[in-house]
């Protein structure tokens, strides 16, 4: 082998010989192809022997691994030379989500470590980055995926987040001490969103399971509602039932991208999801802006227009259960059709930041879900092309 640099010859084994050569020549191309064609524990060999290279040589290794696509073995040499932030960005190409968390450490950048953690399903770790760096949402996130759901139900709350917070208190099972007050707070909730009825079950159910038929709380909170309701104004008076307001969880699960979700895993995408209300009359979405995720209408209608402009085409109207938007969670790009609302309406929106991170962290979700998109954009190109 040529002698270069410095400690070359003595880094090389036979098997890895033509390949240091390759690298101690700056033949960057043979060098990528020799590299590739090693077997996996050649590979491995060059990576223990780096360090026993030469600085320019080790610089020539990384380009060499970064060609050939080994990101991991490219961070592991930077690694000895310093430079964390590539290292990172090296060990998150790789898929090495644990190792990219520690380097995005040492580069001082936490709240990327933060996410490299939680990715990597490191969620202690995680957690305590996202509380230190006061990413409440996030921290109410982790908090979820850990099953500590009163906790992450007081984070919600204090963001002003009710459907994040009933979601969470759902996972109070029946039987544990924590459920009284997971129900005493749903069932708030729940009388606060227009769902009354619901909540009544919910406490009437409560009441009859041992430990708590005699609570005094559980029990004021039964008759409040009992009166709400008018269900205390004697026999033979039938009070007027209004149907409970739709919470959209059946209307997101009939979305053709999500339809091989499992149920923890739609349970976790309803939650991403936020309320959002237009008064009649607002722009729900302008034509020509980024697109801003996915909208799926709750109540009221939306009118889709050709533009903004006054006399514009009118293509559709859309009421409850309607979906629009659901491109721009996958794909950048303007919107093309302006959406006003007809009347005042109700709907949840699941933005492309917030879609894009539960596809980080449910990696079967994303595989299910890139998957079916794929078929719906092939299908949509074969009738343009037909």
């Amino acid at each position: 082998m040529a002698r270069s640099t410095e400690g070359e010859e003595g880094a090389a084994s036979t098997g890895t010989r033509p390949f240091w050569e390759a690298v101690a020549q700056g033949a960057v191309d043979v060098a990528v192809r020799t590299y590739e064609a090693l077997a996996r524990s050649q590979r491995d060999t060059v990576l223990e022997e780096a360090p026993r290279a030469a600085l320019t040589a080790r610089a020539t290794l990384v380009e060499v691994l970064r060609r050939a696509r080994d990101f991991a073995g490219a961070a592991r040499v930077l690694e000895a030379d310093g430079g964390a932030f590539t290292v990172a960005q090296l060990y998150e190409q790789a898929g090495a989500l644990l190792q990219a968390a520690e380097a995005w450490l040492r580069a001082g950048e936490r709240a990327r470590a933060a996410v490299a953690f939680e990715r990597g399903g490191a969620l202690e770790r995680a957690l305590a980055l996202y509380q230190a760096l006061d990413a409440r949402e996030a921290t109410a996130r982790c908090l979820t995926r850990l099953n500590r759901p009163l906790e992450a139900a007081a984070v919600y709350r204090e963001l002003g987040n009710g459907h994040a917070e009933l979601e969470v208190l759902r996972a109070v099972a029946p039987g544990l001490p924590e459920r009284r007050e997971a129900v005493l707070r749903m069932s708030a909730l729940l009388d606060a969103q227009g769902d009354s009825w619901r909540a009544l079950v919910l406490l009437t159910d409560t009441l009859q399971a041992p430990g708590f038929r005699e609570d005094g709380a559980l029990q004021a909170e039964h008759a409040r509602l009992l009166r709400h309701l008018g269900l205390d104004a004697g026999p033979g008076v039938e009070p007027a039932r209004e149907p409970p307001p739709p919470d959209g969880y059946e209307y997101l699960k009939a979305i053709p991208l999500f339809g091989e979700l499992s149920l923890e895993d739609m349970k976790d995408l309803y939650r991403v999801a936020r309320p959002v209300q237009f008064a009649r009359g607002d722009t729900v979405l302008e034509k020509g802006a980024p697109g801003s995720g996915l909208l799926v209408l709750l109540e009221g209608t939306v009118d889709v227009l050709g533009g903004a402009e006054p006399g514009a085409r009118l293509l559709n109207t859309l009421g409850p259960g309607a979906f629009i938007g659901e491109v721009s969670l996958i794909l950048d790009g303007d919107t093309s059709a302006h959406v006003l609302a007809r009347s005042e309406v109700r709907a949840l929106r699941v933005t492309r930041a917030d879609f894009q991170h539960y596809l980080d962290t449910h990696e079967a979700a994303a595989l299910r879900i890139l998957r079916l998109f794929t078929e719906k954009l092939a299908e949509r190109v074969r009738a343009l092309s037909a």
